[in-house]
C-alpha cells in the first residue's frame, strides 16, 4: 500500500525465517522505502532474523528495555545498561530502542513508574546514546497513563490492542484536528515540549545521527563522586563536535564529579584543555558559554531529579 512507511511484524520468530527471507526483499522491490521491524525476543535468533530474514530492525526488548525499566523502578543499577549494549554490539544499528509499545505498560501508569516525568531520563538516553532508531509510542509524549478499563484487556496499564478505544490525552492533543494541544493541561503541555526538544535535538545533531559513542560508566565504577546506580554518562562525537551526556534516573537531585579517562579523549580526539564553544542543554532551555572539558568536569555539578544534561562542544575556527 503506497504511503505506508513501515511494518511491525508481531511474533516474527513464530514464522519460519525462510518466509521473511523471501517476502521482505520481494516487497521492497516494489516499495523500497518500507521499513520492517520485528518482535524477536530470543537473542540467539537476532542475527538470523537480521541477516537471513532481512529485517531492518528488531525490538531491543529483553535486553535494553527490560534493563532500563528496572533502572527506572530502582531495582537495578544504571551501570547495568553497559552490559546490554555490549551484548548486541555487533548488531546495535539494527536494534530498536523504546520505553513504551503496544505490549508494555505505560510508564505513567501505576503499574510502572506512576509518573510521566520519570520517562524523561530514559528517553534522553535511548534517543541519544547510539545512532540506532528510537521509537516513541503514541501518547507517551503527553504522559498517557493507560488507566482505562477497556473491555477485553481490562485495567492493566496498557492501551488496548483488542478493543475500539481512544487514547484520551492524545485526543486532547489532537484537539478536534487542530493538533495544537489546546485541550491539554499546562503540565502536560510542558511534558510534550520536553519530548519535542529531545527528539528534535537527537535527529538534528551530527554526533548522534552520524557519530560514535563512548560509554563512561566503567571509568567511574570506583569514583566516590559519581553514583553509578543512579547516573549514566557517555560521550558522543563526530569530527570537531563533541557531546558529554549525564543522565539521572533518580527521583532525587544528585551531585557528581565525573572521571573521563585518557582513552576516551583519544577515541574522540578531544583536547580536554582546549577552550571551545559549549552549549548546555537540559531540554527545557539552553545555556551557552566558552569553556574547556577540564573546567567543566573538575567542579561538583548537581543534576536535577529524573533529568539529563548534555554539554555540546564545537570547535569553531577563529580568525
Amino acid at each position: 500500500k503506497k504511503g505506508v512507511d513501515g511494518f511491525r511484524c508481531d511474533m516474527a520468530e513464530m514464522v519460519p525465517v525462510e518466509f521473511w527471507e523471501w517476502v521482505i526483499p520481494t516487497v521492497k522491490k516494489q516499495f523500497p522505502q518500507l521499513i520492517f521491524v520485528a518482535e524477536v525476543y530470543n537473542p540467539s535468533l537476532y542475527g538470523t532474523y537480521i541477516y537471513q530474514g532481512k529485517f531492518d530492525y528488531l525490538y531491543d526488548k529483553v535486553g535494553m528495555y527490560d534493563t532500563v525499566r528496572k533502572v527506572m523502578e530502582g531495582t537495578q543499577s544504571a551501570s547495568a545498561i553497559s552490559h546490554e549494549w555490549q551484548c548486541v554490539q555487533d548488531i546495535l544499528p539494527h536494534m530498536l530502542y523504546f520505553i513504551e509499545n503496544h505490549d508494555e505498560q505505560r510508564l505513567a501508569s501505576r503499574f510502572f513508574a506512576n509518573d510521566a516525568q520519570k520517562g524523561i531520563p530514559a528517553t534522553i538516553f535511548l534517543a541519544c546514546f547510539s545512532s540506532n532508531p528510537f521509537m516513541l509510542y503514541a501518547g507517551q509524549e503527553v504522559g498517557e497513563p493507560g488507566h482505562d478499563q477497556e473491555g477485553f484487556s481490562g485495567l492493566d496499564g496498557r492501551t488496548t490492542i483488542f478493543d475500539y478505544w481512544g487514547v484520551k490525552l492524545l485526543q486532547q492533543w489532537v484537539n478536534g484536528g487542530k493538533f495544537d494541544g489546546g485541550k491539554l493541561p499546562d503540565e502536560t503541555k510542558k511534558l510534550h515540549q520536553v519530548y519535542r526538544n529531545i527528539l528534535s535535538f537527537a535527529s538534528a545533531k551530527a554526533p548522534i545521527t552520524k557519530g560514535l559513542f563512548y560509554d563512561l560508566q566503567y571509568a567511574n565504577y570506583e569514583n566516590p563522586n559519581f553514583d553509578g546506580n543512579k547516573l549514566f554518562a557517555f560521550i558522543r562525537h563526530y569530527y570537531e563536535q563533541k557531546m558529554l551526556f549525564i543522565i539521572n534516573f533518580s527521583n532525587d537531585p544528585v551531585e557528581f564529579k565525573l572521571h573521563i579517562p585518557k582513552d576516551a579523549m583519544v577515541a574522540s580526539r578531544w583536547d580536554p584543555f582546549k577552550t571551545m564553544k559549549c552549549s548546555k542543554y537540559n531540554f527545557m532551555d539552553t545555556t551557552e558559554m566558552q569553556t574547556s572539558l577540564s573546567n567543566l568536569i573538575n567542579p561538583v555539578i548537581e543534576i536535577p531529579a529524573n533529568s539529563g544534561l548534555c554539554y555540546a562542544f564545537e570547535d569553531t575556527p577563529t580568525g
